[in-house]
C-alpha cells in the first residue's frame, strides 16, 4: 500500500512571462502526479493574453479578498456576501491536480482548498458548470447516495429529490452557490485508487468561484481527502511551494507519513468547533527585525466562541492580518527600512520606488518561530522599479476576525499537517 504521493508543483510567476514548459506533457507515472498553478503555462485556465506584473498583482487581490471574505463566513458560520468585481476572474484556489475518475476514468483537473472538506465535479448537465464535465452515465462503478445514507448528514444543507433516492446539498462557495447530488465512485490519484469516494456531482452553479473542473478537499471534516483515505494516508500531508521566481516551477505535495521531515519545528493544530475543518494555529506575536511588535494580545488571541485566530491557508496568496496586527507589522517595517517616499499599489499601502533593504519579519507561534527572508515578504515589479510587502489587513468591506498565513509566506518552506498528532510542522527547505 502507498503511504505517500509526490506531486510536483507548478507555480505561477507574476515576473516571468508564460512560455511553453515541456513538463506540460509529461505523463502522470508511478506515485507520481503533477500539480500546476492555475495560471501557469501548463494549466487550460491561464488568461487567453499575458496580463501586465500590475494587472496580476490586482487580480490576485481582488481573488484574495474574494476568499478572504469566504473563509471570515465560514467561521462567522454567516452566508456570504458576493464581491462585486469590475473584473471577471476566476477566483478558485491556486493549485489544480489531476485525478481520474469513474470505471473507465475520466480525467479532471481539480483544485486543491486546504480550507474545505467535500470534493465536488461538474457532472453531465450541469447549468453554469464550465464545458468539461464528468459523465456519470459512462461510469460503471458511477452511484448516488439517497437521502438515509450516512454521509448526507454530513454535507450543508442537505435535501432529498422528489423520489427520495437522491440526497442534494447547496452551498456557498467564495462569491458562487452550487447545487450538488451526493454520489460515489473510484477516484485514482496517479496508481493509489480510492473506491466508493463520496463526492458532489454538481447540477448548478452560479458565480465565478467554482473551480471549472472541481475541487478536492484537504480540509480535516469527514468527507476530505483525508478523512476517506485515512488507512492509506493516515491524516497527514505536507507540502513545500517554491519561489515564484524560480526557474523551473516544481515544488511538492506529499501525502502519507512516510518521506515526512525529521528535523521539523511543530506548533499544536487548534480546532475551532465554530469550523473544525480549518487549521488553525496560536499566534502569539510578530517580530520585525529583533523587535517584537505592540499588538493587543485580543487581536491575534485564539477565540473558538467568534471564530478569532489565525489559519493556515493553501488558497490565499498574501497574508491577511487583522488591522491592529498589521498596522503594527507595517509601521515597524517602514521604520525600519528608512526611505520616506511611500506610494501604494491596489491593496498594498507599503510600496517603493527605489531599492531597498527590508527587514526579516517573524511568525511567533506557540513553541516554534517561524523568520521569513525577503522572498517571502516582498513582490517586485518585473523591471524592478516597484517593490512592496507582500502583505495587508483584512479589506474594509469583510468584518475579519481571521489572521490568514497565505502561500506566498509558506514557499521555500515544507509545511507539514500532521492531523493525527494534532500538530503542524514548518521547515525552511528549497523546492526548487
Amino acid at each position: 500500500m502507498k503511504t505517500h504521493i509526490y506531486f510536483s508543483l507548478v507555480f505561477f510567476l507574476f515576473s516571468v512571462a508564460q512560455g511553453l514548459n515541456p513538463k506540460c506533457e509529461t505523463q502522470d507515472q508511478g506515485s507520481n502526479l503533477q500539480v500546476f498553478h492555475i495560471y501557469s503555462p501548463c494549466s487550460p485556465f491561464k488568461p487567453s493574453k499575458p496580463l501586465s506584473w500590475e494587472e496580476d498583482v490586482l487580480q490576485t487581490q481582488a481573488k484574495d479578498q474574494a476568499r478572504l471574505q469566504y473563509l471570515s463566513s465560514l467561521v462567522a458560520k454567516k452566508s456570504v456576501v458576493p464581491i462585486a468585481s469590475g473584473r471577471q476572474i476566476v477566483q478558485s484556489p491556486t493549485y489544480i491536480v489531476r485525478a481520474n475518475i469513474g470505471t473507465p476514468p475520466q480525467t479532471l483537473l481539480m483544485a486543491m482548498d486546504t480550507s474545505n472538506d467535500a470534493a465536488w465535479i461538474p457532472c453531465t448537465g450541469c447549468l453554469g458548470c464550465s464545458s468539461t464535465v464528468f459523465d456519470n452515465a459512462k461510469s460503471t462503478t458511477f452511484q448516488s447516495l439517497g437521502c438515509q445514507a450516512p454521509q448526507c448528514k454530513q454535507v450543508q444543507n442537505p435535501s432529498c429529490d422528489g423520489s427520495g433516492n437522491t440526497c442534494i446539498f447547496n452551498m456557498t462557495y467564495g462569491g458562487s452557490t452550487i447545487a450538488a447530488n451526493l454520489s460515489q465512485d473510484t477516484f485514482t490519484l496517479a496508481n493509489d485508487s480510492v473506491s466508493s469516494y463520496t463526492f458532489g456531482c454538481l447540477q448548478k452553479t452560479t458565480g465565478n468561484s467554482v473551480p471549472p473542473q472541481g475541487l478536492l478537499g484537504l480540509g480535516r471534516g469527514p468527507l476530505s481527502l483525508l478523512s476517506q483515505t485515512q488507512d492509506l494516508y493516515q491524516s497527514t500531508f505536507s507540502y513545500c511551494l517554491p519561489n515564484f521566481r524560480s526557474a523551473n516551477f516544481s515544488g511538492s505535495l506529499r501525502l502519507g507519513p512516510v518521506g515526512q521531515p525529521v528535523r521539523i519545528k511543530y506548533t499544536p493544530l487548534l480546532k475551532n468547533p465554530r469550523r473544525p475543518s480549518l487549521y488553525f494555529v496560536n499566534l502569539i506575536g510578530i517580530r520585525v527585525g529583533n523587535k517584537v511588535v505592540d499588538i493587543p494580545p485580543s487581536a491575534i488571541a485564539f477565540n473558538p466562541t467568534t471564530g478569532a485566530g489565525t489559519i493556515i491557508d493553501s488558497g490565499t496568496v498574501f497574508t491577511r492580518l487583522v488591522e491592529p496586527a498589521y498596522v503594527a507589522v507595517r509601521d515597524e517595517f517602514r521604520r525600519r527600512v528608512k526611505v520616506a517616499n511611500v506610494t501604494s499599489l491596489g491593496g498594498f499601502d507599503t510600496c517603493y520606488t527605489v531599492p531597498i533593504v527590508a527587514p526579516t519579519i517573524t511568525f511567533m507561534f506557540t513553541s516554534m518561530n517561524v523568520t521569513l527572508p525577503q522572498d517571502n515578504l516582498l513582490i517586485r515589479s518585473t523591471a524592478g522599479s516597484i517593490t512592496c510587502l507582500a502583505m495587508a489587513s483584512a479589506p474594509d468591506n469583510v468584518n475579519s476576525v481571521l489572521n490568514v498565513i497565505a502561500n506566498m509566506q509558506q514557499q521555500n518552506h515544507r509545511i507539514l499537517f500532521d492531523v493525527p498528532n494534532s500538530r503542524l510542522g514548518v521547515a525552511r527547505e528549497l523546492c526548487t
